[in-house]
């Protein structure tokens, strides 16, 4: 079980990241701690379906078909999971950049980040 574990570090790093991020997300009152709980879980997906494009294969190669060889024999990586963590990448630092834009009005607006306190003063309103 330990060199199951140590094999596919990537795996365990992932869950580890997934579970802090869902914790920061839940537990935490403070707005800046969920958005970097949202970007600890977003880090997580990164990183799985980047340990799932992996091949640990004896000849497996980086996704550029050779000239020689025939059609199915030679074994490469795919790279669509590489191209969507890139798009995933640029709209997870897009969306971080409105989340913390959107902090910095609110703190402007009510003068603190917790979130219980602006449900207090937004129902006063």
């Amino acid at each position: 079980m330990i060199e199951l574990l140590l094999d596919r570090y990537t795996y365990v790093l992932m869950f580890v990241l997934l579970g802090l991020g869902i914790y920061m997300v839940i537990a935490s009152e403070n707005l800046v701690k969920k958005l970097i709980g949202v970007s600890l879980f977003q880090t997580a997906i990164f990183l799985f379906f980047i340990s799932m494009a992996y091949i640990d294969e004896p000849g497996a190669t980086a996704p550029i078909v050779p000239h020689h060889g025939e059609k199915g024999e030679v074994m490469v990586a795919s790279p669509l999971p590489q191209v969507i963590v890139l798009t995933a990448i640029v709209v997870g630092i897009a969306l971080t950049a409105v989340g913390l834009a959107l902090i910095i009005r609110i703190y402007a607006e009510y003068g603190t980040l917790r979130e219980d306190t602006l449900r207090e003063v937004r129902a006063d309103e």
